[in-house]
């Protein structure tokens, strides 16, 4: 059987991403050892909802810190670009991830194959009306001098439309990552500690309705022992191997 028609033969491909896919292109992790939050511990209250809610100065900090965020100038890198040959070359691929900067998209994976468990960082949110607008024009407005931007149909306050810390996920997305996860024949887990909770369990419930686990990360997480493979290399080249292995039949 050629590599190609192995990939269109397979059930499904589900893959968990956390921060470190994105690190090779210019994006900080948040609990590694050299994380955000390691380095600048205040730096959370610009992301948690009951500060950023109740305190104006906290909301100026927060759209200062998107205006300056790598987001916006990084560029998907070969780890992502793999995932969407993958999807491109027939095999049945679903990407939930953790981050929020929407480069499984830009590497041409399809919008509809991709759940933002914690939401984009590409769009704001009205917290009062709810309705959604690029993240571009908030910023853009902050550049011209609005500190706060409310919105712009009720006066709202903005916010990223991000999951914050103290925000509840979204029911329906969770609801379909759980979905994939029970349904996957293969589940990989990448550049995530498998350490944030419901993301997490993901893991732990692929396996046990049959999936085979493998973990990409460079530190152990906590469902190492679930995995029929770690592998500890920089994440730009072993997941690129190992998606070109599993699509040829080849196995981890």
């Amino acid at each position: 059987m050629s590599g190609a028609a192995y990939a269109r033969d397979m059930t499904l491909v589900a893959i968990l991403s956390g921060a470190g896919i994105s690190t090779d292109s210019g994006i900080p992790d948040y609990r590694g050892p050299n994380g955000l939050w390691r380095k600048d511990p205040e730096a959370e209250k610009l992301v948690t909802y009951d500060f950023y809610m109740a305190d104006p100065e906290i909301r100026r900090r927060s759209w200062q810190m998107r205006r300056t965020s790598a987001t916006w100038a990084a560029e998907p890198n070969a780890a992502h670009r793999a995932v969407a040959e993958l999807e491109r070359s027939g095999a049945p691929v679903r990407v939930i991830t953790q981050n929020v900067d929407g480069l499984h998209q830009l590497a041409g994976l399809p919008a509809r194959k991709v759940l933002e468990l914690h939401g984009t960082a590409r769009e704001v949110v009205c917290t009062r009306c709810h309705a959604r607008s690029p993240m571009a024009e908030a910023l853009a407005r902050v550049e011209a001098g609005e500190a706060d931007p409310p919105c712009t149909a009720c006066g709202g306050i903005l916010k990223s439309a991000t999951i914050m810390f103290g925000e509840r996920l979204d029911p329906v997305v969770l609801g379909q990552a759980v979905s994939i996860a029970k349904a996957c024949e293969v589940f990989i887990a990448v550049g995530t500690t498998l350490q944030v909770q419901p993301a997490a369990s993901l893991a732990g419930l692929a396996v046990d309705n049959g999936a085979r686990l493998i973990v990409v990360n460079a530190e152990p997480t906590p469902y190492d022992e679930l995995a029929e493979a770690t592998i500890r290399e920089p994440i730009g080249t072993a997941l690129p191997a190992l998606l070109k292995r599993l699509a040829a039949g080849t196995g981890p």
